[in-house]
């Protein structure tokens, strides 16, 4: 008996060794199936010993160590949905332990180009490795200006990739959250209890308060004092002019509290203005300590103020309802000196019916030098009077990516559009604008052109990451293919208001619109050109048989990009560095010296060649030169002897080439520069009168 005993416990010593050594050891599943840990799985769980597919959900494994379960794994893929700026998810191997920390995250697939073949995937993964060690309890803000918050966890933005680092976040937390709400203690499932949407009588703004159905918090100082009565000097800062703390939180996605608070028809822009199944708060605030900072920033999380349920935060953030329309309330609200309109994603398993928790961060001085603070809470739960039962009720809809990052880029949005007005004004407009080419500013002679491609460069390209690109096409063309799906197109909007603009332009004018209006690169060739006549340098003309054969160039780059796309998303990728534009627009030339090298030889080209990239190698200009070839309005003014005899604007004021020989305009290849349209209407310039009185 006692050397059985002693064997056995040998033979538990020797597997345990065994297991801890091997980065992967055998096991017998239930079905007798031998098979072997993933390294994911034993890079997250070192001491593990066996995985085993969860019943209930057969994406979830559970990892033991012999017969203790140690933590769960799982794809985000299978728990969200979450389209990257590729078009693509970015599929995550996240691991779990039983108290909701996540131990390990790797990424499984992607396909983001920033990451692929711009900045690389070091930062992508740097960021990434900020979530690990950390609970999905706690509350996650990333890129915060105020990071001085005890209840916040701070996570690093990538600069250059603000998209697929949000949905590499909401991607985590989500996928997350939906496995430990089913797997964890201490995670409340979601409830079957939904709003009743027909329950809805008139009520004013105090009998709402009374019947429960919009918080009301308030404190008075010497109340907080006492709670912090284990302080030294809590809150001398504050004065006794009213309460501290005086906020009215109401639930206004609710129809009964909504309705009556804002009217029907404020109610229904609220609902219209956030994702189906998310929630919308309404914060009021008297006190004399407000729950959102004075240098808050609107689209923002207030970092004062945090929405908590079943012990794990709710990223709530400001959606500026009143930025573009005056306040209306349909019942009269409480004297107040601050009003603010929060919204909860679904995605974050937030639901009216469950308790909400409610906290203030207060700023104190905890002795004469040294600042601290101190949460105060509050919490509140609506009447079980305006939910159903619904055992069958799904989950909400998440609340889509673009959606937010539209909000959060209005300004960039606004400005963009009226810089595309302009340039409409100005198409529909050629001969009045070219007869009036110049403004004064500041007593100095500005063109008005140069003025434009300023704005292109440094707020187009440089501030709202608005150059365009052939990937755009060929990223198109893969999308209808594979079935289009338009929420790729909308995670950046200024991309996406300037592809639709482009789009209709070109059909209507031509190349020109994009090629020498909006791309910012275009702009930085131009300017070059600009410099070198500036220190006369002399411009070398290419001759016409060699550059009608050159600008094949670009064409047959388009075909070969647009084809690799649909075999390899990669090798596209890789072959769309002919296009400088990543490197000297968005990432500033600051990249592997190849790719710099590259993108300043085109730049410095331009000084004895006009745009020689746009003019050969560019193959998205290659693309607009094939939808434009015919425009609707030929907006290029001809006269009769422009070509024959006059050959002025074909030989000296086009440096681009688009002229031919008869006097027409190749609207495949014209930038729009308005050098022939300044020129025909300027008698000074135009020399076809000269033509006639010689011929008299």
């Amino acid at each position: 008996m006692l050397i059985n005993s002693l064997k056995s416990i040998v033979g538990l010593f020797l597997f345990l060794i065994i297991s801890l050594a091997q980065p992967a050891i055998a096991f017998v599943g239930e079905q007798g199936v031998v098979t072997t840990i993933p390294v994911d799985v034993k890079q997250a769980f070192p001491s593990a010993t066996r995985v085993k597919r969860v019943e209930k959900n057969p994406n979830i494994t559970g990892v033991y160590q012999l017969n203790e379960l140690i933590g769960y794994t799982f794809e985000s893929d299978h728990f969200t949905n979450f389209i990257g700026f590729s078009g693509k998810t970015i599929n995550l191997f996240i691991a779990l332990d039983p108290h909701g920390v996540i131990t390990s995250i790797k990424v499984l697939d992607h396909h983001e180009p920033i990451f692929i073949h711009g900045l690389g995937e070091r930062p992508m993964i740097q960021f990434i490795k900020q979530f690990e060690s950390h609970s999905i309890k706690e509350r996650f803000i990333v890129d915060a200006r105020d990071r001085q918050m005890k209840d916040v966890t701070h996570i690093d933005g990538v600069t250059k990739a603000t998209v697929s680092a949000l949905v590499i976040n909401d991607t985590i937390i989500a996928s997350a959250l939906k496995v430990a709400r089913t797997m964890l203690e201490g995670f409340a499932p979601l409830s079957t209890k939904v709003l009743d949407e027909n329950l809805f009588e008139p009520l004013s703004f105090n009998q709402l308060v009374e019947r429960g159905m919009v918080a009301h918090w308030s404190l008075a100082k010497q109340d907080t004092i006492q709670a912090f009565s284990h302080l030294a000097q809590p809150l001398s800062d504050y004065d006794d002019a009213g309460p501290l703390i005086d906020l009215y939180i109401a639930p206004i996605t609710v129809p009964i509290v909504g309705r009556n608070i804002l009217g029907d028809n404020e109610y229904r822009r609220l609902i219209d203005s956030i994702a189906p199944g998310s929630s919308a708060l309404m914060v009021i605030d008297n006190g004399e300590y407000g729950f959102i900072s004075d240098d808050f920033i609107p689209q923002t999380a207030p970092e004062r103020f945090k929405v908590g349920q079943s012990g794990l935060p709710q990223d709530s953030r400001d959606i500026d309802f009143y930025s573009f329309n005056d306040p209306f309330f349909n019942s009269p609200l409480p004297i107040h000196k601050r009003l603010k309109v929060l919204n909860i994603k679904s995605q974050s398993g937030f639901e009216l019916s469950s308790p909400i928790n409610f906290a203030v961060t207060v700023d104190y001085s905890q002795s004469f030098l040294v600042k601290n603070t101190e949460h105060l809470t509050f919490d509140f739960t609506l009447p079980d009077s305006l939910f159903v039962e619904n055992a069958a009720a799904l989950e909400p809809k998440q609340q889509p990516l673009w959606l937010k990052l539209w909000q959060q880029r209005w300004l960039e949005v606004v400005i963009t559009i009226l810089y595309l007005a302009f340039v409409t004004f100005i198409f529909l407009n050629p001969d009045r604008f070219s007869t009036n080419t110049t403004i004064r500013v500041l007593n100095i002679t500005i063109q008005v052109r140069h003025i434009a491609l300023c704005f292109v460069i440094a707020v187009i390209g440089f501030y709202s990451q608005g150059q365009l690109s052939v990937v755009n096409i060929y990223t198109l063309f893969l999308s209808i293919y594979q079935g289009f799906n338009i929420e790729v197109f909308l995670l950046d909007p200024i991309i996406f208001i300037l592809w639709l603009f482009v789009f209709i332009a070109t059909i209507l004018w031509g190349r020109g619109v994009f090629c020498g209006w909006l791309c910012p690169f275009g702009a930085l060739q131009e300017f070059a050109t600009t410099l070198a006549t500036k220190l006369k340098i002399k411009q070398y003309k290419i001759k016409p048989h060699h550059h009608q054969r050159a600008r094949a160039i670009k064409y047959i780059l388009l075909l070969g990009l647009v084809g690799s796309a649909f075999y390899s998303l990669t090798l596209a990728g890789q072959l769309a560095e002919v296009e400088p534009f990543k490197t000297a627009i968005t990432l500033y030339f600051v990249r592997y010296w190849p790719f710099t090298v590259y993108a300043i030889i085109l730049v410095i080209l331009s000084l004895k060649i006009h745009k020689f990239y746009c003019r050969y190698l560019c193959p998205l200009g290659a693309g607009f030169g094939v939808l434009g070839r015919f425009p609707l309005l030929k907006w290029i003014r001809r006269r009769q002897e422009c070509g024959n005899p006059c050959q002025l604007c074909q030989s000296k004021k086009c440096g681009i080439d688009a002229i031919n020989k008869t006097g027409s305009i190749n609207y495949s290849e014209c930038i729009g520069c308005f050098d022939c349209v300044v020129t025909i209407n300027d008698p000074k310039l135009c020399v076809i009168d000269k033509y006639k009185k010689r011929v008299k």
